[in-house]
Order: structure tokens, then C-alpha cells, then sequence
């Protein structure tokens, strides 16, 4: 990739992404075939005034030798250190900056049941930690093209080939042009990310003044499904503000409007559309059918074991956390291509998400406990699992308090109503 492109796309992640302010801390989780891009944003981070940026390497192959030779007991173990770690990133709240550029196979054929029996070891120790970073710091996921991710998408393409492909749609699909290089030599991105949130706002501010009770999804593949709204729960979609009221932007690229739902308000049945990828393998063609809100039956074509042992990590697995509104229009789906990376494929797709919601979506959000919340009716789980369920033909429809039915998908695009 040119190198003028990839120092463009680090000041985008920087500047408008993350949004580093001076004298704010920084951490970057990068995989390691990304070493030439983590070192631009490094440089850009410094630039705009971070005190101290700290690269964290990540390295899908060896987390698979862990997980085949490693031991339970030692790999579930979180030592002093580590939870002393995790203490001061709470305690300082440093900007997160995540490159993937993982292979979508990566742990495949690895035994779910060891690696879901470690994470959930682990989890209850680190949670707290968590919780205290919650909407309290800046972050922002990216994406950079890897050999392995690019073989999978072009496989008949070289693996040089195959790598520039990725890398074009990756540039169009965050607003850098229409992937060529030229075009992303001279656009401007932060521009474009200015316009794509105004756009955003419009959509919000229209659903919150609806005031919708509940939403129906209905598509031609199987999907019949209801699901509860949280009366103070806000729409929500592009950028965002921390608790220190900077703006940021934490998924790039982004094309959803979300919000949490009510916890045990869900009936029916939901059909995939897309793959979902989970801890580096993949579930695909699957179904799930819910009751009282949970997860009750789930069938999959591939990955069925899998599936079940998600919305059983822990007993609020099974509930929603997230739904999410994306129109067929998304640049990611006019791309065509399937990404096997739920940052893009979610962004295709209308789709929801197993797992723990979103607080900030809730009024005064930041004066309440995480106990407050939760009864509410956010869920809380240790995972989020988004999965795809957009159709060229799902129509969603919105429910009032006094009953009335408002179209707000019709074809898999927004009603023209809205």
C-alpha cells in the first residue's frame, strides 16, 4: 500500500477516530503483520499530543498454539500483574486504538469448549475493570488489510493481488475515496466522516421522536420476530461524546443506528444472513428462535456447537444487547463482498446482537450504577455478539404506546415515511 495512503488513513484514525487529545494517554492492539501502519499512528498520535502511546502486539497463530498445547488451569489464571494492569488502565483511561487484520479461519477447528472455559474463568476477575472504563474513554476498531484475510475474500488473486483488493475496499468503505489510490490521495476523509455523522443525527433524532414501544421484523427467509424497547433508551449511531465530552468516532467504518432493547422482551424467530464470526471461527446459515426474550433454539449449518456454546457463556448469554438499523444502501453491501469480519459485515446488514447492551444509550446514563441500569433493562453479559439478519425484503415495523404501526424499514431500505 502507498505509503502517503496509509499515514492519511493513521491521521484519520487519530484525528477523527479516536480523537487523541494533548496530554491524554494511548494504546494500540495491533496485530503483528501491521507493523508499518502501527508505526504511522504512533507517529499521528504523538503529533496530536498524546503524552505516551504504547503498542500492545496481537498474533492469531500463536493465540491458536495456546489454546491446542496451553494448559486450562495456567492460561484461566489472571495474575497480579495483569489485574494491576488493567487497574491503572481504568484508573487513567488511556484512547484504545484496535488495527485487525486477522484471518477469519484463524482458530478454526480449536476446541470451543476450552477456549469458552478459559474466557469464562477469567472474565469475573476483569469485569470490574471493565465496568469502570465503561463509556469513561475513547476508542475506535480499524481495519488493515492482511495476507490471510485477503486470500480469503480473493482467493483466485495473488496474494499481492489480493491484499491491494482488500485494502481498496477497506479505503471506500471509510469514506477515503472509492478505493483507488488516487482518490484516496486526494479526498478528505475527516470531511467526509463530518457529513456521514451529520447524516446519522437526522436518522436519531427521527426515531427518538417516535417513541417506539416495540419492532416487528418480518422476511421472506423465515424471520418473524418481535422485540421491546427501553422507554429511555436513545437511538444511537456514528460518533459519539466520552464523559469529558470529546467526540469520537469508535467503529470505522460505521453505518448503523443502534440501541439497546428491553431485557426479556423478545419473541420469535430471527434467520441469518450473514456469517458470524465468532473468537475466530466462523457460524454460518443459522437461526435462532427467542422466548421471554432468550435464545431458546438455535440451528446452524455450520457451527451449531459453537452457537450454543455462545448464548451459553453465562446465564444472560442468551438475551439481546443490540439492535441495529442499516439500510441495503451501506456502501459495505454495494461493495458485494463478504468480509467474514463482523466490523463490516454488520455494517452491511440490519442486525442485533446477542450479549451485553449499551448503557450510555440510556438517559443520565452517567449518574446511574451499573445495578440501576441493568434494571432498567440492559442486559449484561460477558460477550456481544452481533449477527446479521438484513434481507432485501425485511420490513420493520415500529409499534407506539397507543398501538400505532409506523413503517421504518420497507425492502430492506428506510420507509419512505421517515
Amino acid at each position: 500500500m502507498n505509503k502517503e495512503i496509509l499515514k492519511k488513513y493513521a491521521n484519520l484514525i487519530v484525528r477523527t477516530g479516536v480523537n487523541v487529545q494533548p496530554g491524554q494517554k494511548c494504546i494500540v492492539v495491533v496485530d503483528t503483520d501491521q507493523a508499518e501502519l502501527a508505526g504511522y499512528v504512533v507517529e499521528e498520535a504523538y503529533k496530536a499530543g498524546a503524552l505516551s502511546v504504547r503498542v500492545e502486539w496481537q498474533n492469531s497463530q500463536i493465540d491458536r498454539l495456546h489454546y491446542q498445547y496451553g494448559d486450562v488451569d495456567e492460561m484461566s489464571t489472571v495474575y497480579p500483574w495483569q489485574e494491576a494492569k488493567q487497574k491503572q488502565q481504568a484508573e487513567e483511561l488511556p484512547c484504545m486504538i484496535h488495527i485487525m487484520s486477522d484471518d477469519p479461519d484463524a482458530l478454526k477447528g480449536v476446541d470451543a469448549k476450552k477456549m469458552a472455559e478459559v474466557r469464562k474463568r477469567r472474565f469475573p476477575i476483569l469485569k470490574p475493570y471493565r465496568d469502570a472504563m465503561e463509556n469513561k474513554y475513547q476508542w475506535v476498531i480499524v481495519a488493515a488489510a492482511g495476507e490471510k484475510w485477503a486470500k480469503k475474500l480473493f482467493p483466485e488473486a495473488s496474494a499481492e493481488e489480493a491484499v491491494e483488493k482488500l485494502w481498496a475496499a477497506i479505503l471506500s468503505c471509510i469514506h477515503m475515496g472509492d478505493g483507488s489510490q488516487e482518490a484516496a490521495l486526494s479526498c478528505d476523509p475527516i470531511g467526509a466522516w463530518e457529513e456521514h455523522n451529520k447524516r446519522f443525527t437526522e436518522k436519531c433524532q427521527w426515531l427518538n421522536t417516535m417513541g417506539f414501544e416495540r419492532l416487528r421484523y418480518k422476511s421472506s427467509n423465515g424471520t418473524d420476530f418481535e422485540v421491546g424497547l427501553i422507554p429511555t433508551a436513545q437511538w444511537m449511531g456514528g460518533g459519539e461524546y466520552s464523559l469529558q465530552n470529546i467526540f469520537y468516532n469508535p467503529n470505522m467504518p460505521t453505518e448503523e443506528i443502534f440501541t439497546s432493547p428491553m431485557k426479556g422482551q423478545a419473541e420469535g424467530v430471527l434467520v441469518s444472513t450473514k456469517p458470524l464470526s465468532y473468537q475466530g471461527q466462523l457460524i454460518e446459515n443459522f437461526s435462532i428462535r427467542f422466548h421471554e426474550g432468550r435464545a431458546v433454539e438455535v440451528h446452524a449449518e455450520k457451527g451449531e456447537e459453537l452457537l450454543k456454546e455462545m448464548i451459553q457463556m453465562d446465564e444472560t448469554a442468551g438475551y439481546l444487547g443490540e439492535v441495529a438499523l442499516v439500510p441495503k444502501e451501506s456502501p459495505i453491501n454495494r461493495s458485494g463482498i463478504l468480509f467474514y469480519n463482523t466490523l463490516f459485515d454488520e455494517n452491511a446488514s440490519c442486525h442485533v446482537a446477542l450479549g451485553r447492551g449499551f448503557t450510555n444509550v440510556l438517559e443520565n446514563f452517567e449518574n446511574m450504577t451499573q445495578e440501576e441500569t441493568i434494571r432498567v433493562g440492559i442486559n449484561d453479559s460477558m460477550i456481544h455478539a452481533d449477527f446479521m439478519v438484513g434481507a432485501e425484503d425485511l420490513q420493520i415495523t415500529g409499534i407506539t404506546k397507543d398501538g400505532r404501526e409506523v413503517p421504518v424499514f420497507e425492502n430492506g431500505t428506510w420507509a419512505k415515511n421517515e
